[in-house]
């Protein structure tokens, strides 16, 4: 899998469930259901956004994307739909070109520790997801125990 498909992957998903949060909410407010529909819809996108973060900060440290262009990408899944738009104009620009840079370089930005950081995940691929699905997964715990930043009703 490349940057790009890795990053569009997780822009649709984060559309997807997006999609599926508003549809909760439209359910439970405008129709009245009860809260079971955000019940279901909220924690899938709460996990789904934080997994993109992390998705996107990956493939910003690969693609060695300027700092605009990362708080971009990572701003763009807070607003409802946007992740999808903005990986487009991103992979527009040709930032999302190119293989996972696995090997280190004569590029002095290659012995940033980042990057070093991020050709030791490559090499050691299933740790690195498995470690990282492990901090998404504690994130998302201490945030369902933290509850909801807004109590409505």
């Amino acid at each position: 899998m490349s940057p790009r498909t890795l990053f569009r992957s997780f822009a649709v998903a984060e559309v997807v469930t997006w999609s599926l949060l508003i549809a909760g909410m439209i359910l439970k407010y405008a129709v009245g259901v009860g809260d079971w529909p955000v019940s279901v819809a909220g924690p899938i996108h709460g996990f789904v956004f934080l997994a993109y973060l992390v998705a996107g900060v990956v493939v910003a440290v690969n693609q060695r994307w300027s700092g605009g262009v990362t708080l971009a990408a990572l701003a763009s899944a807070v607003v409802p739909f946007a992740s999808l738009p903005v990986e487009r104009w991103i992979d527009r620009r040709g930032l999302l070109a190119g293989a996972w840079r696995r090997t280190a370089t004569d590029d002095p930005r290659d012995r940033r520790p980042l990057d070093r950081l991020l050709r030791w995940m490559l090499g050691h691929l299933v740790l690195a997801v498995v470690l990282l699905v492990v901090a998404v997964v504690v994130v998302f715990v201490v945030l369902l125990i933290a509850g909801p930043p807004v109590q409505v009703g």
